[in-house]
C-alpha cells in the first residue's frame, strides 16, 4: 500500500509540474512487476489531488506486461505474472531486481538479462487539461 501512495504522489506532482490544475483524464502505465493494487492507486491519486489542489475527472491505470531480453543469446520474452508463485510475485513487487534471482532466459537458461518493460511507472498521459 505504501508503494501505491508513493506512486500516486509522483503522478500528482508530475501533472502539477506541467502547470495543469484541472484534467478530464489522467492515464498511467504501470509495470506488472510492481504488483500494484490499482484500486488503491486510483484512490490515492484522487485523495492526493484534492490535497494538492488538482482536479482530475477520470484516473485510468493500464498494465504494462513484463518483457525481458537475454544478454547472452538475444532472446526476448514475456511473463504472465499471474502464473508466477505468490512468494516470487511478492519479492519482485518490493524489489523488481529480484527478478534476476527467480527468472532465467527460457532459450539459453542464462540469468544475464535485462528488464525491457514492465517495471515502475512508464507513462503518464493527461487529457483535456487547463
Amino acid at each position: 500500500m505504501v508503494h501505491e501512495w508513493a506512486l500516486a504522489e509522483s503522478i500528482v506532482l508530475y501533472v502539477l509540474s506541467r502547470g495543469i490544475k484541472k484534467a478530464k483524464k489522467v492515464a498511467v502505465k504501470i509495470g506488472v512487476l510492481q504488483s500494484i493494487d490499482k484500486d488503491i492507486l486510483v484512490f490515492a491519486v484522487r485523495e492526493l489531488s484534492k490535497e494538492y489542489g488538482l482536479e482530475i475527472g477520470e484516473v485510468e491505470v493500464v498494465d504494462e506486461e513484463p518483457v525481458f531480453k537475454c544478454h547472452i543469446c538475444g532472446y526476448t520474452w514475456s511473463l504472465n505474472m499471474s502464473e508466477v508463485e505468490e512468494p516470487v510475485r511478492e519479492a519482485v513487487h518490493f524489489l523488481p531486481e529480484a527478478a534476476y534471482a527467480y527468472f532465467k532466459c527460457p532459450n539459453c537458461r542464462s540469468i544475464d538479462f535485462e528488464i525491457v518493460k514492465g517495471r515502475g511507472l512508464s507513462g503518464v498521459v493527461v487529457e483535456g487539461y487547463e
